[in-house]
Order: structure tokens, then sequence, then C-alpha cells
């Protein structure tokens, strides 16, 4: 057990890793950040920053030195990188998870083999994959990229069979994968937690709206089948069970039009989906990632609030900025931004809850602002 007055550190120091680090002092520890970025946010609220690449083995060497245990931000840290720190000191969740969740293959593959339901798909290598997916698979179709794809990059869309090579070189990659397109009805997310005896906390399963590929709204309680939600927390801890995962871990899924759940990918950390427990859970979800990270008992995940979590995009910036007057009006709505200095299009630079008795009221709350900003809506 680690207790309060160690030092902790992370892999990666963007919103996640603020959010973090946030956590961990309040709660008592030092932390330590590794980011390549020398304006990262988390830089600003942490007590050392190593501004360096990841795989930078003199940098991880001080973090080991300094560190009692290490995280990581996100899943495309080099696995070389966390199988070092791994020899030297805790590091959770470990390297195995982290490398089945950056490359996307390999993560489908994993599904299967636990006896999960994925959607229909084909591994991309050479040019004789290109012919036999565009056989066997039905159209429309996206295709992405194995590894560092993520809120909508690295993907084509492919209307017909005959489009597909045009689109395997345009996405000029060594390797990719063929999804199907489904009958979607509805994506919703697992947020969960894992101690290092085995114990496993659920937080209220998210509904998740996206708006060009990027989560634009996530709605709690989820308006979802229990059945359903009862299914999902079911895979979800055998993903974590066959992993032996200690951390949080996001499971997303989608609901197809025969009412199949089918698993889409994981995330092996704090997920932007579960941000609306930084206000209306007892614990959130970076109080659990410092808890499992210190082989903690874990919190209480009870939701005290019906809540409605909002991205807030750089796209909002390209003018004069949101009406930050409109925005503080409402009484029921938590602001986060992330301090980033620069807003691009897409880019997540805050977020907002909205917190209401119940989940029509506080969407009608975001739907007001978006009017006010001409913000599009979710698709």
């Amino acid at each position: 057990m680690i207790l309060p007055g160690a030092t902790l550190g992370i892999l990666g120091g963007g919103q996640l890793g603020q959010m973090f680090t946030l956590a961990a002092r309040r709660m008592g520890y030092g932390v330590w950040v590794l980011d390549p970025d020398p304006d990262c946010p988390a830089a600003a609220v942490a007590d050392h920053h190593l501004c360096a690449p990841y795989d930078d083995f003199s940098a991880l060497e001080l973090l080991a030195d300094h560190c009692a245990a290490v995280t990581a931000e996100f899943e495309n840290v080099p696995a070389s990188a966390m199988i070092y720190l791994e020899a030297q000191i805790p590091v959770r969740p470990g390297s195995t998870a982290l490398a089945i969740a950056q490359d996307r293959a390999r993560e489908k593959t994993f599904f299967q083999d636990i006896g999960l339901e994925v959607a229909p798909f084909a591994l991309l290598r050479q040019e004789d994959d290109v012919e036999l997916a565009a056989r066997q698979l039905s159209f429309p179709a996206i295709l992405k990229t194995t590894r560092f794809g993520y809120d909508g990059k690295g993907q084509q869309n492919v209307g017909t069979a005959s489009e597909l090579p045009v689109a395997w070189a345009r996405l000029n990659t060594p390797e990719a994968i063929l999804e199907s397109r489904i009958n979607l009805v509805q994506e919703f997310s697992v947020v969960l937690a894992r101690s290092l005896d085995g114990m496993m906390v659920f937080y209220p399963l998210a509904e998740n709206r996206h708006h060009h590929a990027v989560l634009d709204l996530s709605i709690v309680p989820a308006r979802i089948p229990e059945a359903l939600q009862n299914q999902a927390r079911q895979s979800a801890a055998r993903i974590a069970e066959a992993l032996n995962y200690v951390g949080v871990l996001a499971v997303e899924f989608f609901v197809v039009e025969e009412g199949r759940l089918l698993v889409n990918e994981m995330a092996p950390r704090p997920h932007n989906s579960g941000h609306f427990t930084m206000d209306a859970c007892v614990s959130s979800q970076f109080d659990q990632q410092v808890r499992a990270l210190c082989g903690l008992s874990l919190a209480d995940t009870r939701l005290l609030s019906p809540v409605v979590m909002m991205n807030l995009l750089g796209d909002l910036w390209e003018e004069d900025g949101p009406d930050w007057q409109k925005l503080f009006q409402h009484p029921q709505i938590k602001v986060h931004l992330y301090g980033k200095k620069e807003a691009r299009p897409g880019r997540k630079m805050g977020h907002v809850n909205a917190l209401s008795s119940d989940v029509e009221r506080a969407l009608a709350v975001l739907e007001t602002l978006r009017q006010d900003w001409n913000w599009p809506p979710a698709s």
C-alpha cells in the first residue's frame, strides 16, 4: 500500500493527466509528469514536469527513482517505456493491457477470444487482403489504422467494395482493419475500477452521442434496458479479469437493431465519457485511479444527481470564444477548462457537467447553450 506523502508518476500530461494530478494532490500525494509538450495541462499543477519523449530512458530512470508507482494517461505510450518501468516499480495498469488497447486488430481478437461479440472486421496488411476483405464484408464500411487513431483520426469511410483500394492507398498505413458499418441504435460506455486484490466497482453507465466521430454528450443515467446494462457490466468485468487489470478501465459498447450488444473498444485509463463522475458521483474516476494505483480500497461510485456531460471543442474559440456569461449564468452547470493554450477545431478544450433532477432537464439546459452558440447537435 502506497500512502499519502509518496510521489506518483504519470506518463502523459494532457487533461486526463491534469485531472489525475489534481486528484492525487488533493489526497496528499506528490506527482511527477512525463510529457514532451512544455505546455501540457498537467505541467501547471504537477510537482515536477519531465519534458521529454516517452521513450527517453534517462527521463524514465528519473521517474522510477522518484516515484513509488506509475500510471499512464493514454494507451499509446511506447510499450518499451512501460516494460522498462515495470522492471523497477509498480506500473498500473500494466504494459499488457496498454499493448492490446493500442492495436485495434489485437484488441478485437482479444475480445473474441474471451467470448465477446464485435462488429464484423478484416485485417489488411497487403494487396491480397484488400481484395479478400472486399468480398467478405458488407458495405458501407469504415477503414481504420490499427494504431494511433482516436476521435475520428486515421479513418476512411468506404461506401462500396470498389472504393476500398483507393481508401487503402489514401490511408497510407502498413496495417489497417476494415469494419462493416452496423445498424447502430445506441452507444454507451462502462467505466469500472479494479483493485490489486481483484475487487471491482462500476460507475453508472453513460449513454454517448458523437458528432463527427468525437464524443459530444454523455447522458447519465443511460436510457438503456437494464438487461443490456447488466450484460455490459458482465462483459467489462470479463475483460478486466482476463487482463488481471488494476486501475480504471472504460469499455465502449454498441447496441444494434436486433438488440445485440457489441464491444467497440476499451481504454485502459479514465475516459472522456466518465467525466460526469467529477461532479455527479461520490468519488470521481480520477479518485479511483489514484486509489487503484496505490493499492487502497476503492471508493463509492454512487450517482448523486442525473447529469449530462458536454465537451467544449476548439471550434467554439474560432471567433470570440464561448459566451462565458451565458455559460456561468446557469447554476446547474459545472465548468472544467483544461488550460490548453491553443484552440483548434475538434480539440477538447474543456467540458461542462449539467446536473438536474432528470436528464431531460439537463439536456434542455445544454440545448439552450447550443442555440446561443450556434453549436451543432450531436449526431
